[in-house]
């Protein structure tokens, strides 16, 4: 049973390893929804993301002789390195099994925090049956990312600190993708406030707890599409999935073009970087339809490489109109250039790359294709300036921006 004396134990222990993290009113997001939210910045913890919490306390409740035996675990993410670091912290030794298609940097921060990283398999399934394997050899403890009652416990410190800090809260948004962290979340919610609304957030992609929740038992996706990778879960926990039942508010789904858009407002607006799972319960505010209430969206990590983020950048700012490309097909004449380069400076448009081949065919009476991507700002600028050309008589064709910029 996670009784609310347990709660209050993890609690206590997490304090020991963890930052603290305070939460940030967002005025934006507040003006936005007409709510009063706040976030509750996981993505600064340490290691990056909440992960450390249930790990640490999780070692806490092992004997002197579990921890002589040493914890395995599988992990591609950030649960990999929140065990290395607790195990770290606590002088036991960890083996952490990583898919061969981890990046190099997670398995090096792996390897940085003591723990002893094995690549196995293509995904983690497989690394996972592998690490269970290990452990079943060595007499080690695997500790599980999510179907773990007192991993859950742990994330659950999350909820007390929130109810310390504003103890009027109304509504607490948690990402969802195995549902440890919102077991934890929801049921010490219930415990010390049952007032206090906990809503899950998931991926539309992997979206197993709601279809779970729906036909009222676990059911396995037979796949998952989504950016949000720390929650691309097929198969929810079995031993949290009855507090789940019990204890969470409803459950909102997310489509992965909302999370660009709230990975740019959190970046610009907050100067945050937060990888796409912690962004799913930015992405819900929206959806959540109510006012003058006070919300709290946990943002779970900020783990997220630098490829991931120069391709978030780029689409958020194609997804809002700042950056486009405009293909045109201009006549073989001196001039031209000048005359396109003019219309778009007087809109207030930048010009940041174009293309002028006038040798793309043999045939100087054929039109010369141009192609110039250009920085607006947003929208509506965008199509003034395409009106602009366009009221000036050039053949103006929109084509794909991305690998241009």
């Amino acid at each position: 049973m996670l009784t609310l004396k347990k709660f209050e134990e993890a609690y206590e222990v997490v304090q020991k390893v963890i930052l603290p993290t305070k939460l940030v009113k967002s005025d934006y997001f507040s003006n936005q929804t007409g709510n009063t939210v706040y976030f509750k910045p996981e993505n600064l913890q340490l290691t990056g993301a909440y992960k450390i919490r249930g790990a640490y306390y999780k070692i806490s409740t092992l004997s002197e002789e579990e921890k002589a035996k040493g914890l395995v675990t599988a992990s591609a993410g950030n649960h990999a390195q929140g065990v290395a670091y607790a195990a770290k912290a606590y002088g036991v030794n960890a083996t952490i099994v990583m898919p061969t298609t981890t990046p190099l940097m997670k398995v090096n921060r792996t390897k940085n925090l003591g723990a002893e990283v094995i690549l196995h398999g293509d995904v983690y399934d497989e690394a996972a049956e592998y690490a269970n394997k290990i452990a079943e050899e060595r007499g080690a403890t695997f500790v599980h990312p999510f179907n773990d009652l007192d991993v859950a416990m742990g994330q659950g410190s999350i909820a007390m600190e929130i109810i310390k800090e504003l103890p009027t809260v109304d509504y607490i948004l948690v990402p969802i993708g195995g549902g440890g962290l919102a077991t934890g979340i929801s049921t010490l919610c219930k415990l010390l406030n049952p007032k206090i609304k906990v809503i899950g957030v998931e991926p539309a992609g992997a979206a197993c707890m709601k279809r779970s929740l729906e036909e009222g038992q676990i059911l396995t996706l037979p796949g998952v599409d989504t950016i949000a990778d720390g929650t691309a879960v097929k198969t929810p926990g079995d031993k949290i999935f009855p507090y789940i039942k019990e204890n969470l508010d409803g459950i909102i789904t997310v489509e992965d073009q909302e999370l660009i858009g709230a990975f740019l407002d959190m970046l610009e607006n907050h100067k945050m970087l937060v990888e796409n799972s912690g962004l799913l319960t930015v992405a819900a505010l929206k959806h959540l339809d109510v006012e003058d209430k006070k919300i709290v969206s946990i943002l779970s990590g900020g783990n997220m490489d630098i490829i991931t983020f120069a391709s978030m950048v780029q689409n958020g700012l194609i997804e809002r109109g700042r950056i486009f490309t405009l293909t045109i097909q201009l006549p073989d004449l001196p001039g031209q250039l000048h005359k396109v380069s003019g219309i778009i400076a007087e809109a207030q448009g930048n010009v940041i790359k174009l293309e002028h081949n006038q040798f793309a065919s043999l045939n100087r009476n054929h039109p010369v294709a141009l192609t110039v991507t250009i920085e607006s700002f947003g929208i509506d600028h965008k199509e003034k300036i395409i009106a602009a050309l366009m009221d000036a008589g050039m053949d103006v064709r929109e084509t794909d921006t991305r690998g241009v910029y």
